[in-house]
């Protein structure tokens, strides 16, 4: 029988851990949102329509920062059809997961849920389909306190005071194909730079996550965040990274070995970073936002043709 052996040493500290390392994710997938986080005919719901059960497990896990909206779905994502009276929000088609969007769980209803869970909320912005300027609108909507046509809206559906959302993402993957307004290194840096530069004068204290690569295993690899980080470098805070880890080969052992790959993965995107910060001659440091990993077991139905008939 083999066996292993863990020694623990107190004193031997590589670094401070930050603990949003230990966030969440919620995108409207699947029973992620409808039937997960929301629903109001449950019988644990709260007035909010927020399931008790489900919360009372987050707040078990104790996750300090979760991410909202997306996820692919957010590249698609009009934040204005989620506030506001719920009997006046449109329900739109969702092409990121082939299905149909009410629209009654947004932006509010999110921070109303962090502040149940004990999370603080991370928002992403559409630098898909969209650009800077609804970037920032939803970023003046959540964060100013009043006296603008944006603030004052948010006041009228209900919420006085900012938000005060401190980590913003600029997009989601838009490197992949897959992605609603896909664009090369040099569209989205330009557009994730100018957003940022707008987030920022709105509000200097925000932190801001523009995207790195989808996964490792992308062709454009390293050269994106090179060229993405060229155009955002003084405007960004850090880059992301996206890992899922299943064992579709039924190859345990190599499954097993997966960590390693991730510690790989960190050490390139690293490297990559403090190039360009070498190259600029700058003692500011890029750090990692590492905002979707997981074990996930893809069986690939997502890429079947789907009739739009058929969507719920």
């Amino acid at each position: 029988m083999l066996t292993a052996k863990v020694t623990l040493d107190r004193d031997f500290v590589l670094d401070r851990v930050d603990p949003r390392l230990f966030g969440g994710f919620a995108e409207h997938l699947g029973r992620c949102i409808y039937g997960g986080l929301y629903e109001p005919d449950h019988p644990t719901a709260d007035q909010h329509g927020f399931r008790r059960d489900v919360l009372e497990l987050v707040r078990e896990l104790d996750m300090p920062v979760m991410r909202y909206p997306g996820g692919n779905f957010v590249s698609g994502y009009r934040w204005e059809d989620g506030v506001g009276p719920r009997d006046q929000r449109p329900a739109r088609l969702d092409l990121a997961w082939k299905t149909t969007e009410p629209n009654l769980f947004g932006t509010n209803e999110f921070v109303d849920w962090c502040r149940a869970a004990g999370s603080a909320p991370m928002l992403a912005v559409n630098l898909g389909t969209r650009g800077p300027a609804e970037a920032r609108e939803l970023f003046e909507y959540c964060n100013h306190p009043a006296g603008t046509q944006l603030s004052d809206l948010r006041r009228a559906h209900g919420w006085e005071a900012p938000h005060d959302i401190k980590l913003w993402c600029l997009g989601n993957e838009v490197d992949g194909t897959w992605q609603m307004g896909h664009k090369t290194a040099q569209e989205y840096g330009r557009a994730a730079c100018e957003a940022a530069k707008l987030m920022r004068w709105t509000d200097p204290r925000v932190e801001l996550v523009v995207c790195g690569s989808s996964f490792r295993g992308m062709s454009t690899f390293a050269s994106w965040e090179r060229e993405v980080l060229e155009h955002t470098f003084d405007h960004v805070d850090y880059v992301s990274i996206h890992s899922y880890y299943g064992n579709q080969n039924g190859d345990t052992a190599s499954f097993l070995t997966r960590p390693d790959e991730m510690s790989e993965f960190i050490d390139e995107v690293v490297a990559t970073v403090d190039h360009v910060a070498a190259q600029r001659r700058s003692r500011k440091r890029i750090m990692l936002s590492f905002d979707e990993w997981n074990v996930w077991f893809h069986s690939h139905d997502d890429r079947r043709k789907y009739d739009i008939k058929d969507w719920d």
